[in-house]
């Protein structure tokens, strides 16, 4: 126990239900065990006892209290069931993700703890795990909420196994966002009537679309590194640089009527809609969708 490390405290009948996550804890930190609302008894790590008894410390014991803190600091929820297939301990990841305490979960089914998971497939795996030490990993949909996906992890362990969960509906969410955007970019081109330029946040065309270049009255290549004010007409560029400057500090995506100059020296009536590409840290410039008006 660190310096001014302030212990836990937990009832007795707490205690006894969740005996197997509060050793864990106890790992950590000493808990204390309260009898009627009075301090009756320490638990401590086998690690601080013998500390407290004079004796050295085993480098076993020090890389068992490691796993244990380890375990106990994931961000994924960790559970760990007998071969009973009822829950030894949970780590306080899981007991969030479950939204109970460890003293209610342990001793419970873990078909009664997770509202997706009796009779699926995953039950079985689970099964094979503590019969036969099989492992599995993968995604499992509706474990814990409807339609919510869960990385889920199974490995055999002497008491019986663990169940490790790591929550990949974000993920889920990113690539079907990423999916409907490439599927629009699609129809764009397919459209064949708008025009597309990816600038960089110096102005300068990173790469356009055929359409774009058919617009303009060139090809594709010679418009990359120019500058995107060069395809307009003098007096349309203070426009479109006030607006560009308006989009880089706002984020906001904006429209405006504009107009190109064909190679033939023509004048095109053209709309604009400018909208910023940024990365996790900075502006990476800005896309603009070309409309003939």
């Amino acid at each position: 126990m660190e310096p001014g490390q302030e212990p836990q405290r937990v009832s007795a009948a707490e205690f006894i239900r969740g005996f197997g996550s509060w050793r864990m804890q106890a790992s950590r930190k000493p808990l204390v065990v309260t009898h009627h609302g009075k301090d009756a008894h320490v638990l401590i790590s086998l690690a601080d006892y013998r500390r407290l008894d004079g004796g050295g410390e085993a480098p076993g014991d020090r890389l068992a209290a490691s796993q244990a803190a380890i375990v106990e600091s994931l961000r994924d929820a960790v559970i760990f069931v007998d071969r009973g297939a009822r829950i030894a301990a949970v780590n306080p990841a899981a007991s969030d993700r479950l939204e109970a305490p460890a003293s209610a979960l342990v001793g419970c089914e873990l078909a009664a703890a997770l509202p997706g998971f009796a009779g699926t497939m995953l039950h079985a795996h689970l099964l094979r795990m503590l019969h036969h030490r099989e492992r599995f990993s993968g995604e499992v949909p509706g474990l814990i909420e409807p339609r919510r996906w869960m990385q889920v992890d199974l490995v055999p362990l002497a008491i019986g196994g663990a169940m490790m969960l790591r929550d990949t509906g974000d993920t889920w969410a990113t690539l079907a966002e990423q999916d409907a955007r490439r599927a629009l970019a699609d129809a764009v081109e397919i459209d064949g009537a708008l025009g597309v330029a990816r600038i960089s946040v110096r102005e300068q065309v990173e790469a356009a679309n055929p359409a774009l270049a058919a617009l303009v009255g060139t090809d594709e290549a010679a418009l990359r590194r120019v500058r995107f004010t060069a395809l307009l007409p003098l007096g349309a560029r203070q426009a479109f640089g006030e607006a560009l400057e308006t989009l880089f500090r706002t984020g906001a995506p904006t429209r405006l009527d504009s107009a190109l100059v064909t190679r033939d020296g023509d004048t095109l009536p053209v709309r604009l809609a400018l909208v910023e590409r940024r990365s996790a840290y900075a502006s990476d410039g800005a896309v603009i969708l070309v409309t003939p008006r």
